[in-house]
């Protein structure tokens, strides 16, 4: 079936006339409606965005930084193990006797009299 074109005249009324401005108004306030809410997810999609790259940047640089405290506290336990050993070096230092054992064997120290032979470290083969 063929639609048939309607020849139909509008009645030229203030009520129609109202009634067209109403049904005018009604599509822009809903166009308006549909930019702001299209504007609004724009808006809020942005937001998300920047706050999710912040984040993430943010755990970067946490994991980097906990990375690098693990380095420091070893760091600083090995410092603590070279404090340690350097004052009981010190403490020895301080004891005569060593002192004089260690420039004994290494400066060929002695005491007036006493004759020093170094004999050389070699490992026996037999």
């Amino acid at each position: 079936m063929t639609r048939k074109q309607r020849k139909i005249a509008k009645i030229d009324s203030t009520y129609m006339k109202q009634y067209d401005a109403h049904v005018e108004r009604q599509k822009k306030k809903k166009k308006r409606l549909h930019r702001r809410l299209v504007l609004f997810s724009i808006v809020v999609m942005i937001t998300l965005g920047t706050i999710t790259t912040y984040h993430l940047k943010q755990r970067m640089l946490h994991a980097q930084k906990e990375e690098q405290q693990v380095q420091l506290e070893e760091k600083l336990a090995s410092l603590k193990k070279e404090e340690k050993d350097l004052s009981q070096e010190v403490e020895l230092l301080n004891d005569e006797e060593y002192v004089l054992q260690i420039a004994k064997t290494n400066y060929f120290f002695s005491k007036e009299g006493e004759v020093i032979f170094k004999l050389p470290e070699e490992d026996l083969s037999y």
